[in-house]
């Protein structure tokens, strides 16, 4: 694959001021794509560390639960770079809580800004794909697309809804150059998991290292995090001529977790 083969194109890459987000926008960057950021908080140090290689970075802070934002963020990235010819979904939050206990106004954000946010860019992106007879469309899923856990309910609602949504999407762009996929990580080691993490020592009284293992433990046969890295070749591979007829595929990279 040609180091830069990305050069002249153009990514966005929702929630990406850290984490998944982050990784995949310095992949393809390193491929050669000019990228659109977007995230909550401060987002000048991730804007500068992509930049740096060597590409042309834009930032648009929309809310992913208001389509409105979401228009804008489209528009802006049309209108500053052309047309997006990568377009990756990978925007999300987490709330843990059974399901009588789970508040409303945090299971219409979950659903919002993992799912329903996918949707509208997609929704937003395809014309200017199909002109183009060529784009690139990856949603980040989960494992928890693939497989259930208790507490997670509307995150894991979301995340087979991304799924369900990725196959739609690429039935209707079989004919095309353009591909949808999805990529269902484990555990990656991300603000959100650290959360996770951090609250599980406190709980327990152990170490932050005891709990990351016990995390791991849990579900990850491999025990070991999948890396914003590793993921980024993924993404990188599917944005590839190899990857020119892989369509509406949901792949895991969780260490073994929905293999058991």
């Amino acid at each position: 694959m040609n180091e830069r083969f990305l050069a002249g194109k153009t990514a966005l890459v929702t929630g990406s001021t850290s984490g998944i987000g982050l990784g995949m926008a310095k992949s393809l960057a390193k491929a050669g794509a000019n990228v659109v950021l977007n995230g909550f908080g401060p987002h000048e140090q991730a804007q500068a560390e992509v930049t740096a290689l060597g590409v042309q970075t834009a930032f648009h802070g929309a809310d992913m639960r208001k389509v409105p934002e979401i228009e804008a963020m489209m528009d802006f990235a049309a209108q500053r770079f052309g047309c997006i010819d990568v377009l990756v979904n990978n925007a999300g939050i987490q709330h843990v809580a059974t399901l009588e206990n789970f508040p409303t106004e945090k299971w219409d954000d979950v659903i919002a800004i993992n799912l329903s946010s996918a949707f509208h860019t997609t929704r937003l992106a395809l014309p200017a794909m199909r002109q183009a007879n060529w784009g690139r469309i990856l949603n980040i899923a989960s494992v928890h697309g693939l497989v259930g856990s208790a507490q997670k309910s509307a995150y894991v609602a979301a995340k087979h809804g991304i799924v369900g949504l990725t196959k739609v999407t690429a039935l209707e762009t079989a004919t095309t150059g353009v591909t949808c996929n999805a990529i269902c990580p484990g555990w990656v080691l991300t603000p959100l998991v650290q959360q996770q993490v951090d609250a599980k020592a406190a709980a327990l009284t152990i170490s932050i290292e005891e709990a990351a293992q016990m995390l791991l433990r849990e579900k990850e046969p491999s025990m070991q995090f999948t890396t914003p890295e590793e993921l980024g070749e993924l993404a990188l591979f599917l944005c590839s001529k190899a990857g020119n007829n892989v369509r509406g595929a949901a792949w895991n990279m969780d260490g073994g977790w929905a293999a058991q």
